[in-house]
């Protein structure tokens, strides 16, 4: 955020959250606002943050409304079971090489303009996906979606450049929160226009304009009133200037304010920029942040595996009925939403050590699969998926705020699409590890899902990493 005056003492370093004071009085970590009435900046800088999370609310708002009608409208097109499996499977695998891909470029050319064209990319998808009247159509208008639909990932790594460390894992519990509400949402209204005529081709086409609302909106925020977190050296040094989606004349006006020489050495082109991100961030891996993504993946299949064969579980074992299940998914996933408000607090009790955090929820999300897979009674297995909406939030969060700290915010869109894309080789797994499960018991996937779930925990206890980002600080300088 630019400085206001009398906000920092001359000789002093900047603060590396939302505001800059020194002396620094104690601040609100769920704001990043000092006690007491908040200064312009702060307004400034919580009005931005409150734009971020509409993003991610009109994101899944829109793809929510679309998703749960995709398996019956490419059915409807013709396709064969296994066709209709291979189109599906397709966007997955578009995502697993993509996000890393993307994530990475959104490091070199900037936020806002990654952002943006991300969300233009997928309007186009989606309203492809509205003239899609054949399933080579279908299957062609998946691929925009596939590539581009990376933008939580870029919001999120956005929201980490604004905010402190000790104040990211409560605005990214706050953002999933916001992105939460739109697909508890999503799917009502999806399902009401779909019942009329035409109505899959009506909700494609809302959801496209979803996406250009939230493009415009990107295109509003108040860029020129924030200013990222980092070091005086994050200012380029010959180098793409729109790293942290800076013009040339801003960054030379930021530099001359703080007496920071802006150096004349050659740039290179974002391509090389993206490859020498790629190496530096394979070294990352191997050395420091296996474990995370270990974990990630482990985690997110043990999640998906429940969920594979969830509502056919209740069925088979305790004769709940669909819609009985549909209020119950829905029940959970509000409790998820409200895990967004109870971050902060834990946090605090926590004294805001995310690995423990991670490490206690994780093993209450492998107890709570172990629960459900071996329940006798309905009530047991209700309240076994209640609660596991609400740990699975709670890990997911403190998993995406333990990448950042590792390998550095400064490659945050980098190690996030690198997140995603471990996440997307679990949704390859899942369902093939699912349907093997389940040759042995429908009480298979979950249990599997809980013994994948107590393997991350036993490697979180052996293998503490330290926490730092100067590993990922040096992605940005090589």
């Amino acid at each position: 955020m630019r400085m206001e005056p009398g906000e920092q003492s001359s000789g002093m370093a900047p603060d590396r959250g939302l505001i800059s004071a020194t002396p620094r009085p104690r601040q609100e970590p769920w704001t990043g606002t000092q006690e007491g009435a908040p200064g312009p900046g702060a307004v400034r800088a919580r009005r931005f943050l409150l734009c971020l999370y509409l993003v991610g609310f009109l994101d899944l708002f829109g793809v929510s409304m679309v998703v749960p009608l995709l398996s019956v409208h490419v059915k409807s097109l013709g396709a064969s079971p296994t066709v209709a499996g291979i189109v599906g499977s397709s966007y997955g695998i578009l995502q697993l090489f993509s996000s890393t891909l993307v994530g990475c470029w959104s490091d070199v050319v900037g936020r806002r303009s990654s952002l943006l064209v991300c969300i233009l990319c997928s309007a186009l998808g989606y309203l492809m996906l509205a003239a899609s009247t054949n399933v080579f159509l279908f299957t062609l208008a998946r691929v925009p979606a596939g590539i581009f639909k990376h933008t939580l990932s870029i919001s999120r790594a956005l929201l980490a450049d604004l905010v402190t460390e000790e104040e990211r894992p409560v605005v990214l519990g706050q953002f999933n929160t916001a992105s939460s509400m739109g697909f508890i949402l999503g799917p009502v209204v999806g399902g009401y226009l779909a019942e009329l005529d035409g109505g899959f081709y009506l909700t494609a086409f809302v959801c496209s304009s979803v996406f250009l609302l939230n493009a415009g909106l990107v295109w509003l925020f108040p860029w020129s009133e924030v200013k990222l977190s980092g070091p005086e050296d994050d200012l380029p040094r010959g180098r793409n200037q729109a790293l942290w989606g800076k013009t040339d004349s801003a960054t030379q006006r930021a530099a001359s304010a703080q007496g920071t020489p802006v150096s004349k050495g050659p740039a290179r082109l974002p391509w090389a920029e993206v490859l020498a991100t790629l190496r530096g961030l394979r070294s990352l891996v191997f050395s420091a942040l296996w474990v995370v993504f270990v974990v990630r993946l482990l985690m997110a299949v043990a999640v998906m595996l429940h969920y594979s064969n969830f509502v056919l579980a209740l069925e088979e074992r305790f004769g709940m009925g669909p819609r009985a299940a549909g209020y119950l998914t829905s029940c959970s996933s509000a409790l998820g939403v409200l895990a967004g408000f109870a971050l902060g607090p834990l946090l605090r009790l926590y004294g805001h050590q995310s690995y423990r955090l991670l490490l206690h929820s994780s093993v209450l999300t492998s107890t709570l699969l172990l629960l459900f897979a071996s329940a006798r009674g309905l009530d047991v297995a209700v309240a076994c998926s209640v609660l596991l909406s609400f740990s699975t939030a709670i890990g997911r969060t403190c998993i995406t705020d333990l990448q950042l700290t590792m390998g550095g915010v400064r490659a945050g869109g980098s190690l996030l699409g690198m997140g995603q894309s471990v996440t997307a080789m679990g949704r390859v797994l899942a369902p093939i590890l699912s349907g093997v499960a389940q040759e042995v018991s429908p009480c298979g996937p979950p249990g599997l899902g809980a013994a994948l779930g107590f393997v991350a925990v036993v490697i979180m206890s052996r293998n503490r990493p330290h926490s730092g980002g100067q590993e990922g600080d040096e992605l940005k300088s090589e």
